[in-house]
């Protein structure tokens, strides 16, 4: 997937607000930009460190600049904005990239589902079956290319695993997909030292049939895409 917005290199300073990043620009500008994550970015936070952000022509915007890489505490790249992987993924399958999500004609994007009023990142359907799919954003960078997540306790990602059982129960496919937006790593696994109840609950949804994808999403200041399969290390 290439960028829609032409990515500007800058040197990282420093988060804080959680939605607020300092970074200093190519030209020496001291600049406020939206940092798009809401977890804990753990070892995404470099003083000093390359990054890359783009600009919007939007002219009702506080902030024209958004945070989208970083450089992570053992140099690799990581991309921090969630709101690419839906956007990465959705393009992949219609590329026909991923075998085990080919054959659905149609595709669309947040549709409402389920009992917990979620809506799904996508929904794949044929003429005898559909597909729910909840794409993640993978950014915790463990040294040794070795990628975890999540990054911070989540209540919305275990929800989120719960409405994907439910539809294994409605004998549907339910699918979660990792979108590791990470350079230099091989391998993921379920961080339940940081939130123990997604380790369980994911360990059930995998029980019950929710299938598990990881896909490395191989990043620079030029493009973002779906490139090969990792290892899940459960």
């Amino acid at each position: 997937m290439k960028k829609q917005l032409p990515l500007l290199p800058a040197t990282f300073i420093k988060r804080y607000k959680r939605f607020f990043t300092d970074i200093r620009t190519e030209q020496g500008e001291l600049l406020t930009v939206h940092c798009p994550n809401t977890g804990s970015m753990q070892n995404c936070q470099v003083e000093g460190s390359a990054c890359w952000y783009s600009l919007s022509d939007n002219p009702k915007r506080k902030l024209v600049g958004t945070l989208e890489i970083v450089t992570t505490s053992t140099g690799n790249l990581a991309g921090i904005n969630t709101a690419r992987p839906n956007h990465i993924v959705r393009q992949a399958i219609e590329d026909n990239l991923i075998p085990e999500l080919r054959g659905y004609p149609t595709i669309r994007s947040e549709v409402r589902y389920g009992e917990e009023k979620s809506r799904i990142d996508l929904l794949l359907e044929s003429p005898t079956e559909q597909c729910y799919i909840e794409v993640k954003n993978v950014t915790l960078d463990c040294g040794d290319g070795h990628a975890q997540f999540p990054d911070a306790v989540t209540s919305r990602g275990t929800k989120h695993l719960r409405e994907l059982m439910a539809m294994v129960a409605e004998g549907h496919r339910a699918v979660l997909f990792f979108c590791v937006q990470l350079t230099g790593v091989e391998t993921m696994s379920i961080a339940g030292h940081i939130d123990p109840l997604y380790a369980e609950t994911l360990s059930k949804a995998i029980d019950a049939g929710v299938e598990v994808l990881v896909w490395q999403a191989p990043l620079s200041g030029e493009t973002i895409r779906l490139q090969r399969p990792l290892t899940l290390v459960l």
